[in-house]
């Protein structure tokens, strides 16, 4: 089918032929995930949205894609207007849409694999209000239209070693153990792929940009654990490693698997485990405990072979970035480069180390008002030449065994304009004021979340999503449960208490429609902030991205002695760490970024 227009008609005329008058297409995957393999595309297949979060509905004779504030613009510039309605989240629910607009007596169809069982809860009372119901399908509809649906990849599984784990599988799951010991319960369900990776201490490439393999797995009181995963992807080594206490069983077999656990006590992540887990725990008799995953607070508190794992890997991915900017600095005045072009030469610069596996996600290479797209993904048909007078915007990250990295930083092409460097300073200075922030235990993200938008706030202007992730040690560069966002942003709401041992973005950001994007992003760690007279235990931020701060759009007298104190000394240890390994003109480029203000 050549268009996209075609292709919702065909899945009109498919739900037609199922007898369904209405079906819900989520960008997610059997594991709840946010980036998903080829295979789980639905929604970029249908729409042709790129972004990496989205739902869209569908009906006879209307049809909506839901998206946050951070695709605002890019949902208008990749989806058709003439086919689909763009309707805002959380404003308005998928929910709350298929209440208001399905038929009286419509039958709405969703896969029970793809959704919470809270959202099947949620839209089955609002379609209920309008005299409408929510089905669940045998076959998802979209996969019965879509010929050349990729196949799930068959990619081997890999061993993540001890020595840069920093613990064992069986000391993981001997704690997971505990916690189901603690909650007199028998077992529970791993869903999250990074999760299971996390638990078992293997990697995978199973998705794009995140090192996971397609399985599911089951940990069981005793610590041992049943790993269900395509018998062909495992190799001697991994089932070595994996030992007898982890028993390994066809992918095909989980849901069978299940239905054997009459009269047990097993723990299922409503967050995580789709509806149709919890239907199959519930057909077989168990006993359902609703609790979070085990493994997502622990997987969050780095341990110390982790932490240094990151520094390293922050300490080469630096010296890459700062290579690259350097060359962006020396080339696009001089025309002839693109977007793509500049993602492809940091890609090189990144592969010079020899360590590079992967990116961490689809790098984020935007002049322009491309930048004003918060997560702008360049292709062929959107490419645009960097000309004098732009904005420049990078947001990329690496993934190496020994860590995860994400950073963003932004360059002038020519002369930037005192509006950007006003805006580019107020992000600077919310930049600085999270990372200098102290705080007391118990603190959640979104209490510090303000920290980074009061400059902007002064001056009347914010920015449409959260202000920090977490990040996983050579797993998913976007990791719960931590986060620092307000609930009215994406990931916003309460948020989890920040501890010791976590890693978190901090990216504040401002974004101008048309013209321009700015974002500074360092990663942070959580660490214990000693003071002396402090009446309780406090905790800090240190920063562990190091690459200059383009200085030519700082205005430096909207900066207080305190911050400039900051980037002074951020800039001399951006010179301690990325010196050693420049030599010639690069070193003094690197000093000349790095003096003092």
């Amino acid at each position: 089918m050549s268009t996209h227009a075609d292709r919702l008609s065909a899945l009109r005329d498919q739900l037609k032929r199922d007898r369904l008058d209405g079906f819900v297409v989520p960008l997610t995957d059997e594991h709840m995930s946010e980036y998903v393999g080829g295979y789980a595309q639905r929604l970029a297949w249908l729409t042709g949205f790129q972004g990496s979060a989205g739902t869209a509905a569908v009906l006879p004779e209307a049809a909506a894609i839901f998206t946050d504030g951070r695709y605002t613009l890019q949902v208008r510039q990749q989806v058709d207007g003439e086919n689909w309605a763009y309707v805002g989240v959380p404003q308005t629910s998928v929910a709350e849409w298929l209440g208001a607009h399905a038929a009286k007596g419509a039958r709405i169809g969703y896969d029970a694999w793809l959704h919470s069982r809270a959202w099947v809860l949620e839209a089955s009372k609002a379609l209920a209000e309008s005299g409408a119901v929510l089905v669940p399908v045998d076959t998802n509809p979209v996969d019965a239209v879509w010929p050349d649906r990729p196949a799930p990849s068959v990619a081997m599984l890999e061993v993540h070693p001890d020595d840069q784990a920093g613990q064992s599988s069986a000391e993981k799951r001997a704690s997971i153990a505990d916690w189901l010991a603690a909650r007199k319960a028998d077992a529970v369900v791993l869903t999250a792929l990074d999760s299971i990776a996390w638990a078992l201490n293997i990697r995978g490439r199973d998705v794009d940009h995140t090192p996971v393999a397609l399985a599911y797995a089951i940990v069981q009181a005793d610590g041992t654990a049943d790993l269900f995963i395509a018998a062909e992807k495992l190799t001697d080594p991994v089932r070595l490693h994996l030992g007898n206490a982890v028993r390994v069983h066809d992918r095909s077999s989980f849901t069978q698997a299940l239905a054997g656990y009459a009269g047990k006590r097993v723990a299922a992540d409503p967050e995580r485990a789709v509806a149709a887990i919890f239907d199959a725990l519930d057909a077989g008799g168990a006993i359902i405990l609703a609790q979070r995953d085990p493994v997502v607070l622990a997987k969050a508190l780095k341990n110390p072979v982790e932490i240094a794992g990151h520094r390293a890997a922050s300490a080469r991915d630096g010296a890459a970035l700062a290579r690259f900017l350097r060359w962006v600095e020396a080339e696009a005045p001089k025309g002839g480069q693109t977007e793509l072009s500049c993602a492809a030469k940091l890609l090189e610069f990144r592969q010079a180390s020899g360590l590079l596996l992967d990116t961490s996600f689809d790098t984020i290479s935007a002049t322009g008002g491309h930048g004003a797209s918060p997560h702008y993904r360049v292709d062929e048909a959107s490419n645009a030449p960097l000309e004098y007078g732009q904005l420049y915007l990078v947001d990329s990250g690496g993934q190496y065994q020994d860590g995860t990295t994400d950073v963003t930083r932004v360059l002038p092409i020519g002369e930037p304009t005192r509006e950007m460097r006003d805006r580019f300073t107020r992000v600077l200075k919310g930049h600085i004021a999270l990372a200098t922030a102290v705080f007391p235990h118990g603190t959640n993200g979104g209490q510090l979340d303000g920290f980074a938008r009061r400059p902007l706030w002064e001056a009347g202007l914010d920015y449409a999503h959260g202000t920090g992730h977490g990040v996983g040690a050579y797993l998913a560069v976007h990791e719960g449960p931590q986060r620092i966002a307000t609930p009215s942003y994406p990931g916003g709401g309460p948020g989890e208490p920040l501890r010791a041992g976590m890693i978190i973005s901090n990216e504040p950001g401002y974004y101008k429609a048309g013209e321009y994007g700015i974002r500074i992003e360092n990663l942070i760690l959580v660490e214990d902030r000693i003071i002396n007279g402090a009446e309780s235990p406090m905790l800090g931020f240190e920063t562990l991205t190091f690459c200059p701060i383009e200085r030519s759009l700082i205005i430096a007298e909207m900066l207080t002695d305190a911050e400039m104190r900051w980037l002074d000394a951020y800039h001399a240890d951006v010179f301690a760490v990325l010196a050693p390994q420049m030599q010639g003109d690069e070193l003094h480029w690197l000093e000349a970024k790095c003096a003092p203000i």
